[in-house]
């Protein structure tokens, strides 16, 4: 059996974090030469070299992500460890690494905020990024839950459902649609539309939306990286898009985008909180899915009332037109 210390895991991944021994052996409180020498260690219980090292700072090898992998989960062990024993004494302690897609820092704040009101003692650390980056933090153990609207097909993961997520195609007010009824699917994939990068949760509900359109998966629209720029490209007038009706309250109280009114719009999907099913469950994160479940849809945004009256559902959800 590999006869590694808790030290010498320590140090990879601090080494990992930062990319540099310098920055690692500061945040662990050792000199450089120390750290050095766990790596060395490390490197030669394993047999193989477990980072690369490039004009860009220290790089896992193949052999280095497996052993990062164990570093994570016997840190992550350790740590809901300390919060069962916290548990046993009957106090709602602990730390719950959170992590969303780029749509849930919309309303993510405001859910922290409502749930540390009740749990003052549950700290949470907040990661957010796009479909791909959550993905993989929640794969390493580096999140405990995830707030996502697609669970991951290929990793072992529980998912619990805790509120409705309406897609709506966008337009800026002066737009030649934007008083039009009823768009068929076949008039608006005649538009120019600003799209999400590939693989994200959006991207892929609108690659559905238009798969029986001929020709417009090959065309589908200019990507661009994020919700923010996409709402300010269209405002701009540069294309429509398709996106979270979460992400855009502000600009249409505001009057500064507009929802078309297509056809099998809105598409509806479902947020959840994606966790691991094949690790341990600590305190905290019971404790926080029990509050998405009972609390958790009203901290989504709502529907703004500048919205036509006919176009509002329940929990400010745009009913989908048939």
């Amino acid at each position: 059996m590999l006869n590694l210390t808790l030290r010498q895991l320590r140090s990879l991944l601090e080494i990992e974090k930062s990319g540099k021994i310098s920055i690692a052996a500061n945040s662990l409180g050792l000199t450089g030469p120390a750290v050095t020498l766990q790596l060395k260690q490390a490197e030669e219980e394993i047999g193989l070299p477990l980072f690369d090292r490039t004009s860009d700072g220290m790089r896992p090898t193949a052999a280095g992500q497996a052993a990062l992998d164990a570093a994570y989960a016997v840190q992550e062990r350790l740590r809901l460890l300390e919060e069962e024993l916290i548990a046993f004494k009957g106090g709602k302690r602990g730390t719950l690494k959170l992590g969303g897609v780029s749509t849930a820092k919309y309303f993510t704040p405001r859910l922290i905020a409502a749930f540390q009101k009740i749990n003052p003692d549950i700290d949470i650390e907040l990661f957010i990024g796009n479909r791909a980056d959550t993905i993989e933090a929640l794969r390493h153990q580096r999140i405990d839950i995830a707030l996502m609207g697609r669970p991951p097909r290929d990793i072992a993961v529980e998912a619990v459902m805790f509120g409705d997520h309406p897609l709506v195609i966008i337009g800026p007010p002066d737009h030649p649609l934007a008083r039009k009824r009823d768009i068929s699917k076949e008039e608006i994939a005649a538009e120019k539309f600003l799209v999400r990068e590939a693989g994200s949760g959006t991207r892929i509900s609108l690659e559905i939306f238009f798969a029986d359109v001929p020709g417009k998966l090959d065309q589908l629209g200019t990507e661009m990286g994020s919700n923010e720029t996409i709402k300010q490209a269209v405002m701009a007038g540069l294309g429509i898009a398709f996106i979270s009706a979460h992400t855009i309250e502000q600009e249409l109280q505001l009057g500064r985008l507009v929802i078309l009114d297509v056809v099998g719009m809105p598409i509806r999907r479902q947020w959840f909180a994606v966790s691991r099913s094949d690790r341990s469950r600590s305190p905290a994160m019971n404790i926080f899915e029990t509050f998405l479940n009972s609390e958790g849809a009203q901290y989504l945004p709502v529907t703004p009332k500048t919205y036509p009256a006919e176009m509002i559902g329940s929990y400010g959800v745009l009913p989908l037109k048939r």
